[in-house]
């Protein structure tokens, strides 16, 4: 705050202040008084004077300071450093910040006073205790940063669908695998989930975060097998402001530090690079990260699940995945059978598929016992995923309020094959041409290509297998099954 110059006064009658104050002994009671330090020197930055509340602050005393010129004082490290020095090279005013050995910071204000002769006699100098402002500014700075990541965790965690559905669990063979990881899942250990695609091994893992002491805190699912290579890392482990063209400015928390507390289930991690492994494998040994960009380690406190449908010995064998990785991820292996393997699940599958779509679309439709008999019959090397499938388009094509055997057309031709599921390699147009359906053409075209792309995700072992089985790039491959998604042509992860 900017002032004009202060001036002694020319004479000492102050006819408009009251007796009682118009004394010294009043003033320096006055001066005493303040729960700001004030100190005083003369004109050549001499002490003269200092009150209590100086004494508390700096945790030095009048002896300390009284007669000692201030730039001795700041020689020997007294002070930090002098606003009254500043004050009288300047001729007004100044402020800075200061900081004592008894740990509290203020801001300090010299302000000199002139005579007559327009020479400095005296400068005053106010004290402030800013210990509690700067605390509370630290703590509001942490409030700011935690509510900027549990942002990021709103974001990550609406984009899942974790959780939304119960465990369908009627099969002895189900029922036992919960038995097992019921027990796991009290412990921290790594658990590697393993199975066929579409076997439902993220359910398996969302019921050991739910049956876990974690189950209040976030369960993170990462694909790691639709996350481009080139940005696994920072995707996984965060990247610091400024580390690479594109980056947010701010910088961005990775998904392990979004789980922290919780769980972060790596779906598809036989799909890691090497360079990624690595890193991995350091979170999981030293529970700390460094992101991209930085050098800070940044501790987390995360469960691991991870889960794959390829053969990582194997993978181990032919170099393409870390040893050490492997065991460090398998401490506690699990198996999920295949749906053929627990045909107990089959109807209850079925009807739960049935439910939410009655749910969705208000209709209150049922299956019948025969049609139940058809899907027993079957052996879905698709899987639960598959299942699903051939539920929702059963359900679409349905008359009435009940799914009969015709609506599943489970067999084709004795194949084995559901109709509308031809493999890919018989794909041909038929003779004469398509029929017209009085649909647009592109219409037509997205259906039957989401068709062929969802026989490639139920036959291949993960995306960028299946995106290789139509000869598409994954990424492309990833963004059109969003968009069949969005369109209700495929049906959600």
């Amino acid at each position: 705050m900017e002032r004009d110059r202060v001036y002694l006064p020319e004479n000492t009658a102050y006819p408009t202040v009251p007796d009682q104050l118009a004394t010294l002994p009043s003033l320096f009671a006055i001066l005493e008084s303040s729960f700001d330090g004030i100190f005083i020197t003369n004109g050549h930055a001499i002490p003269l004077w200092v009150n209590h509340s100086y004494e508390v602050i700096s945790g030095l005393t009048a002896r300390d300071v009284l007669g000692v010129p201030m730039a001795e004082l700041v020689r020997r490290g007294t002070i930090s450093n002098s606003a009254t020095l500043q004050a009288l090279k300047i001729g007004r005013s100044f402020t800075t910040n200061q900081s004592f050995t008894t740990g509290k910071q203020a801001v300090v204000t010299s302000t000199p006073i002139y005579d007559h002769n327009d020479q400095v006699c005296l400068v005053v100098t106010n004290v402030r205790d800013i210990s509690e402002l700067v605390t509370l500014q630290d703590t509001l700075d942490q409030q700011n940063r935690l509510a900027a990541r549990y942002q990021q965790e709103i974001e990550v965690i609406r984009g899942q669908l974790l959780g939304s559905s119960q465990m369908v669990a009627e099969d002895p063979a189900t029922l036992n695998l919960l038995r097992i990881v019921g027990r796991a899942a009290q412990l921290d250990t790594a658990i590697l989930i393993q199975g066929e695609t579409g076997a439902g091994k993220e359910r398996i893992a969302s019921y050991i975060h739910q049956s876990s002491p974690r189950a209040r805190k976030n369960f993170i699912r990462v694909n790691c097998g639709a996350i481009p290579e080139s940005l696994a890392e920072s995707e996984l482990f965060g990247y610091e402001r400024g580390a690479f063209t594109g980056a947010n400015r701010e910088g961005k928390a990775g998904l392990f530090e979004v789980a922290n507390e919780g769980t972060i289930f790596l779906d598809e991690v036989g799909e890691l690079s090497l360079a990624t492994q690595t890193k991995l494998l350091r979170v999981l040994q030293e529970k700390e990260l460094t992101r991209v960009g930085g050098s800070k380690p940044i501790s987390v406190d995360v469960r691991v699940i991870a889960a794959t449908n390829r053969d990582l010995q194997k993978c181990v064998t032919e170099g393409t995945f870390r040893e050490d990785l492997f065991y460090r991820l398998s401490v506690f292996p699990v198996w999920v059978p295949p749906l053929r393997e627990r045909k107990g699940d089959i109807p209850k599958l079925a009807r739960s598929v049935i439910d939410e779509l009655n749910h969705s679309y208000e209709h209150k439709k049922t299956i019948t016992p025969a049609a139940e008999a058809l899907l027993l019959q079957y052996p879905w090397p698709g899987n639960v995923r598959e299942l699903r499938n051939v539920m929702e388009r059963a359900f679409i094509i349905s008359d009435g309020e009940q799914i009969q055997p015709q609506d599943l057309a489970i067999l084709d031709g004795g194949h084995n094959t559901p109709q509308g599921f031809t493999p890919m390699e018989q794909v041909a147009p038929q003779e004469g041409g398509p029929a017209l359906t009085g649909e647009p053409l592109q219409v037509q075209v997205d259906r039957f290509e989401a068709g062929l792309m969802a026989q490639a995700m139920a036959r291949a072992p993960s995306l960028r297998a299946a995106a290789r089985l139509v000869q598409m790039d994954p990424a492309t491959f990833l963004r059109r099954k969003k968009k069949f998604q969005d369109q209700g042509l495929l049906p959600p992860d």
